[in-house]
C-alpha cells in the first residue's frame, strides 16, 4: 500500500453527493468494451478536471475531493510507462473512493488540447488500458 497523502480528486460526469462510494465495475471512458477493475483517483486538481471533462456522459464536469476506503496503487497506465516516477500523482484502487468534498474550480486544460484526447478516444485508438 502506498503511503502519499492527500487530498485526493476524482473527476466525473455524475452528479454525487457528500458520503456517496465511488466503486469500480463501470465501463471505461476510454474504451466501451472495458470494465474497470478500479476506481481512479489522483492527487492533482486539475487532472481530476481534465478527466471530468473527457468522462463520458452528459452532466456537467466535476471534482470531487475523495478519500479512499482501502489499498491503492500507482496507476500503471501513466507510472512509469509514460511518466515515470508519477508526475501526474495518478493512483487506483480495487475498493471505493467515498465522496468527502466537490471542488468548483480548478485550473483548466486549454479547450483544443481536451478536444484533442475526446477525438482519439472518439477514434476508437486511445491506448492500451492496463486494468
Amino acid at each position: 500500500m502506498l503511503n502519499i497523502k492527500g487530498p485526493y480528486y476524482h473527476g466525473t460526469k455524475a452528479d454525487l453527493q457528500i458520503g456517496d462510494l465511488l466503486t469500480a465495475g463501470f465501463k471505461s471512458n476510454y474504451d466501451d468494451n472495458v470494465v474497470m477493475n478500479h476506481i481512479y483517483f489522483t492527487a492533482i486538481a486539475k487532472g481530476a478536471g481534465l478527466a471530468a471533462d473527457i468522462a463520458q456522459g452528459k452532466g456537467k464536469p466535476r471534482v470531487y475531493i475523495v478519500e479512499p476506503t482501502g489499498q491503492f496503487e500507482d496507476d500503471p497506465n501513466v507510472t512509469d510507462k509514460k511518466f515515470p516516477g508519477n508526475p501526474t500523482k495518478s493512483y487506483r484502487s480495487q475498493e471505493p473512493l467515498k465522496i468527502v468534498g466537490e471542488v468548483t474550480e480548478w485550473e483548466e486544460f486549454p479547450a483544443d488540447f481536451i478536444q484533442s484526447i475526446r477525438d482519439k478516444i472518439a477514434s476508437g485508438n486511445p491506448g492500451e488500458i492496463i486494468n
